[in-house]
C-alpha cells in the first residue's frame, strides 16, 4: 500500500523559498511547480518551466527554489513497500522535470489528497492509496500523447470539458459556431484546436456521441427507431438511419438484432 506522508495544496510563499535536502527527503517526493523555478539534478542547474512536476526519489538530493515571486506549487510525500515497483511497471519519470499535459488533473488529485488525508474515516488509507496510484497512472498515460505546443496545450483542460459534455449530452444540438463562442474563440481556431487536441474535428465527436448513445438504446431498451433518433438529436429518423449505416456498417435494425 502507498501511505502519504505529508501534503500541500496551493502553497504560496509570498518571498519564495529554497528546498535544500542534500541526501534527498528519505521518501518519495512528488512537486508540482506553478512558478518557472530552478532546479538543480546531479550537479546540473537547469530551469523548469512554470507547470511542470517532478517525481524525486527517496535519496535523489533535492535542490529548488523559485526565479519568480510568490513561489506557489503543490507536493506530497508518500511511501509503501511496494511503490518502487509500481513506478517501475509504469516506467514512470523519476528525478526529471515533466510539462504536465493537464495541470488541472494534477491540481484537483492533491487538493483530494489535501482533503481526504484531513477528513480521515476508516477507509481513508485506502482511497489514498487508490488516488495516488491513479494519478501516477494518469500522468504516465499522459506522457504517451505527442507534446502539443503551449497555445494548444493551455486549452487541454478546457476542452476535455467540452468533450466530456458533448458525450454526456448526446442530445442536445450544437453548432460548431455555438461552441467556438462559448470558448471565446473564432469557428477556424476552434476547430483547429480540437482537432489537434482530439485527433478528429469535433463534427466528428459531436455524431460519435449520439451513435454511441443510439447504440446503446437499441442494446437495452425496446424504444423505437423513431423514438432513438429523437432522443439522439436527430430531426428526422431518416437522417439517423443513414447516419448510423455510413459510420457503424450496419443499420440500425441490423445492429439491434445481431447483439
Amino acid at each position: 500500500m502507498i501511505h502519504l506522508i505529508s501534503c500541500g495544496y496551493n502553497f504560496i510563499h509570498w518571498d519564495g523559498i529554497t528546498i535544500d535536502r542534500p541526501v534527498g527527503a528519505g521518501n518519495f517526493a512528488f512537486v508540482f511547480l506553478k512558478n518557472n523555478s530552478e532546479v538543480i539534478l546531479d550537479g546540473k542547474q537547469f530551469v523548469a518551466e512554470k507547470n511542470s512536476y517532478i517525481l524525486f526519489r527517496p535519496t535523489t538530493p533535492q535542490l529548488y527554489r523559485e526565479l519568480d515571486k510568490p513561489f506557489v506549487n503543490d507536493w506530497f510525500h508518500c511511501d509503501g513497500n511496494d511503490i518502487q515497483d509500481f513506478l517501475m511497471q509504469l516506467d514512470f519519470p523519476l528525478d526529471t522535470p515533466v510539462k504536465a499535459a493537464d495541470p488541472l488533473l494534477i491540481t484537483r488529485c492533491i487538493m483530494e489528497l489535501h482533503s481526504i488525508n484531513r477528513l480521515g474515516g476508516p477507509l481513508r488509507d485506502k482511497i489514498i492509496d487508490s488516488d495516488i496510484r491513479t494519478l501516477f497512472m494518469k500522468l504516465r498515460n499522459l506522457l504517451e500523447r505527442p507534446a502539443l505546443p503551449d497555445k494548444t496545450s493551455r486549452y487541454f483542460s478546457q476542452f476535455t470539458e467540452l468533450r466530456n459534455e458533448l458525450y454526456s449530452s448526446p442530445q442536445t444540438n450544437r453548432s460548431v459556431e455555438n461552441l467556438a463562442s462559448c470558448m471565446n474563440l473564432s469557428k477556424s481556431y476552434f476547430q483547429h484546436i480540437y482537432k489537434e487536441l482530439f485527433g478528429c474535428s469535433v463534427v466528428i465527436d459531436i455524431i460519435n456521441s449520439r451513435l454511441e448513445y443510439a447504440k446503446y438504446l437499441l442494446v437495452n431498451s425496446s424504444l423505437s427507431i423513431a423514438a432513438i433518433s429523437k432522443m439522439c438529436g436527430y430531426e428526422n429518423d431518416t437522417h439517423f438511419m443513414r447516419q448510423f449505416k455510413k459510420f457503424v456498417g450496419l443499420t440500425p435494425s441490423q445492429f439491434k438484432s445481431g447483439r
